[in-house]
């Protein structure tokens, strides 16, 4: 019912306030979230996560991308941070309002011995491999035909949404992918047929870069510490890497938080995209009723409904 549900809410919400009526729920995104029952929250497990410690006693925490996305690539970056291998690597690019990159600069450092080889093909999985109970439906797109939000995570895929919601099945050939938003984190690949071992990873700081979908591979997001990447000092050389090697971010230390020990350990859960709560939160990102706001848009793009992720305490 929820997957079906979304998009009316937003043409519903438009339509009433350009009738004048009165909104259901005129609260603001986060209003609606900060009163989300501990029911609609999901914790991330400590095995799905990377800390990263760079200089300066910052911390980077990205969350790893569930099956069946990026398997291969996802398998060799926890056999890399198994082998501790970024530690005494570095991020070595700041594009402005695109990607802070990190990795070995010299690109001399051998790789762990076992990690896989990923094709271009891996990019994309079957639509049909995704549980449909935990797919709910997102707004129009004009980089896919459709777009919806899994287990958290905003998806884009190249067949519509068939009637009746996901429960209904896609056609078998129909593929389905993540979607580069702020935050993304990806693999660092050479021209093709190169798809990257993950060894070399990049975060969106910028304005969501959607032309990348389905041709470099999403791993995971940046859920905190964003700002210490973000915040870096722009590279001056081509593609904002740095120029020299005294102007590169150490990298003293990365790992599986579940490596950590337990009083290390971060713990953070995200608002589960299949619940009633995220429904009335992506419907008040499209139609905003705060004090502040003249007109509602009637809108968003799936980057703007940004899945909520908080700290346990």
């Amino acid at each position: 019912m929820l997957a079906t549900l979304l998009p009316f809410l937003f043409v519903q919400a438009a339509a009433a306030q350009a009738a004048g009526q009165t909104q259901p729920d005129p609260r603001s995104p986060m209003e609606i979230v900060a009163a989300a029952p501990a029911s609609d929250w999901r914790e991330i497990g400590a095995s799905e996560m990377l800390v990263m410690d760079v200089g300066g006693g910052r911390r980077v925490v990205v969350q790893l991308m569930p099956a069946p996305f990026a398997q291969a690539w996802i398998g060799n970056i926890r056999t890399l941070a198994t082998a501790k291998w970024w530690d005494g690597t570095s991020v070595n690019r700041v594009q402005d309002n695109y990607v802070v990159q990190w990795g070995d600069a010299s690109e001399k450092k051998p790789l762990p011995p076992g990690l896989s080889a990923a094709g271009e093909a891996d990019y994309t999985v079957s639509a049909t491999s995704l549980n449909p109970r935990e797919m709910t439906l997102g707004p129009a797109d004009v980089y896919a035909r459709s777009t919806y939000f899994y287990r958290g995570w905003p998806i884009a895929g190249d067949e519509g949404w068939p009637n009746g919601g996901a429960q209904k099945g896609f056609a078998r050939g129909a593929r389905a992918w993540p979607v580069h938003c702020y935050g993304t984190v990806g693999v660092g690949r050479d021209v093709s047929p190169s798809t990257g071992t993950g060894a070399e990873l990049y975060a969106v700081i910028g304005h969501a870069p959607r032309h990348l979908d389905r041709n470099i591979a999403v791993v995971g997001r940046v859920i905190a510490g964003i700002e210490h990447l973000s915040s870096l000092p722009r590279g001056t050389e081509g593609l904002g890497f740095y120029a020299k090697p005294e102007q590169r971010v150490p990298i003293t230390r990365l790992r599986l938080a579940s490596a950590l020990p337990e009083a290390e350990r971060p713990r953070f859960e995200y608002l589960s995209t299949s619940s009633a709560t995220w429904t009335r939160y992506a419907a008040a990102r499209a139609n905003r009723q705060d004090a502040f706001f003249i007109r509602p848009a009637g809108a968003a793009d799936i980057c703007n409904i940004s899945v909520p992720v908080r700290a346990i305490p």
